[in-house]
């Protein structure tokens, strides 16, 4: 199509429901976690489950790794529409488990299966994206549908909010079948069915297995009761994630870059930087809001929007220096991540011993770094790769942040657990377990700060 971009609008009456398409399908994850992380206290205190909260979020991510890593290979198989059409259906059903859970186990078992589904709905309406509008379009619907995940920080704790306050948290879920479904829907008018055979390639399957395991066992020293099965599940984990590096390394079916592992290339220095701060971060998220209702006896609308700040943080950021000129990459690099560190010395702070405004404002500067930094983190990674590689490289970037939020989350339950939050938060152990809790992880966000350090000097 030769149409040029001064001709064609984004809200022509062909483009408009494509566009909204788009939307919708994006949607379907960006507001997942704000919601769900905001109703997760009061799904808690209906079905227990205290001890498994960080899978709340360790399972959503690691389905979403899995599901984006295959939803290439699914789309050439199936066709771009009935691959969606399906992973939407996947979505719908994860959302419907935990809406019917009786019990946490079956809902953490949905909430990987709306991993499963929401990661590959994303992956595969980016991918729709080309067969639905003209190239010339391509830049302007790429930075419209960024919009939708700030969209999300705004309305996404308000959901969760509304719904946990009404004490009817199952309907957040059955709000997300709904629309879901006329997601399903709209994918059968609108997406074209044909069938790729473009760029044939296996799923990294022994990587996806290897961080299944990994992260599953440092979930699972969280929830056994002897403290040397803890420490030795949580070293085989690590064992675990290194052997996936190890083994993508050795193969031609790759799920990151050849490089990741080295520290002496930018992708790998980009790489570790991305994983070491997301990991060292994910937990304020779990556990922030429960914190933040129990300590300053917050509604769950005032704790979402308050977590929500890390979000509105990052999303201010990234739109104020989302132009900046590819020579300032290192300083950026640098100065976000040093954002990001005094944001995680604040929040592991703020959030047992704060007030309610310190704890937004420490957020704030947490999101801020991230928005800061990590588009140019992204940027040194794909570039320092070669050319046969930089698809790879685009995909690892939100791999390794999922990877680092999956590791993150799973290692926020087990040290809560240890710490005598596994039935809830304690008041009384709060000011000071609380502190060590969020504090444990600062040694990984120094850890992404030399990184980024040394990247931004590459």
């Amino acid at each position: 199509m030769n149409t040029s971009a001064s001709s064609v609008r984004l809200v022509d009456k062909t483009l408009a429901p494509r566009f909204a398409l788009l939307c919708l399908g994006i949607w379907l994850n960006a507001a997942d976690t704000l919601v769900t992380a905001t109703i997760m206290p009061s799904v808690a205190n209906e079905i227990g489950g205290y001890q498994y909260f960080g899978w709340s979020v360790a399972a959503y991510l690691t389905g979403s790794i899995v599901a984006g890593a295959c939803s290439g290979k699914l789309s050439m198989a199936l066709g771009l529409r009935t691959a969606t059409a399906l992973t939407g259906l996947v979505y719908a059903v994860g959302c419907a488990m935990s809406a019917l859970a009786p019990e946490f186990i079956t809902f953490i078992l949905g909430r990987l299966i709306q991993g499963l589904g929401a990661g590959a709905v994303v992956a595969l309406c980016y991918v729709a994206i080309t067969a639905l509008f003209p190239e010339s379009l391509w830049p302007r619907v790429y930075g419209a549908v960024a919009g939708v995940w700030g969209a999300a920080t705004l309305l996404g704790p308000l959901l969760g909010g509304l719904f946990a306050a009404a004490g009817f948290w199952r309907g957040a879920f059955w709000l997300f079948v709904v629309q879901a479904i006329l997601f399903v829907g709209a994918v059968m008018i609108m997406l074209p069915a044909e069938k790729s055979d473009k760029g044939q390639s296996r799923i990294p399957s022994l990587q996806l297995f290897l961080l299944v395991v990994g992260v599953s066992l440092i979930g699972a020293a969280g929830v056994v009761a002897s403290p040397r099965w803890a420490i030795g599940l949580a070293i085989a984990g690590v064992i675990g994630m290194a052997a996936m590096l190890a083994a993508n390394a050795r193969t031609h079916d790759r799920l990151l870059p050849r490089t990741a592992a080295d520290l002496r290339s930018a992708t790998g220095l980009g790489l570790l930087t991305i994983f070491a701060c997301e990991t060292a971060v994910i937990g304020f998220t779990v556990y922030g809001p429960a914190f933040i209702q129990v300590i300053h006896h917050a509604s769950p609308l005032t704790a979402g929007y308050v977590t929500g700040a890390i979000a509105a943080g990052w999303t201010l950021c990234a739109m104020l220096v989302g132009h900046t000129p590819a020579d300032k990459d290192g300083q950026l690099v640098r100065l976000g991540a040093g954002v990001i560190l005094l944001g995680a010395i604040l929040s592991a702070w703020a959030v047992p011993r704060g007030t309610l405004i310190e704890i937004a404002l420490a957020f704030a500067v947490l999101g801020a770094g991230f928005g800061l930094c990590h588009a140019f983190i992204a940027r040194r990674a794909i570039a320092a790769v070669p050319a046969e590689e930089q698809a790879t490289a685009s995909g690892a970037v939100p791999t390794a942040q999922l990877i680092g939020g999956a590791a993150g989350s799973a290692g926020a339950g087990a040290m809560a657990n240890v710490l005598g939050f596994g039935h809830g938060v304690d008041l009384a152990l709060a000011p000071t377990n609380g502190l060590i809790l969020f504090g444990a992880f600062l040694p990984l966000a120094v850890v992404g700060f030399a990184a980024a350090w040394r990247l931004g000097r590459s």
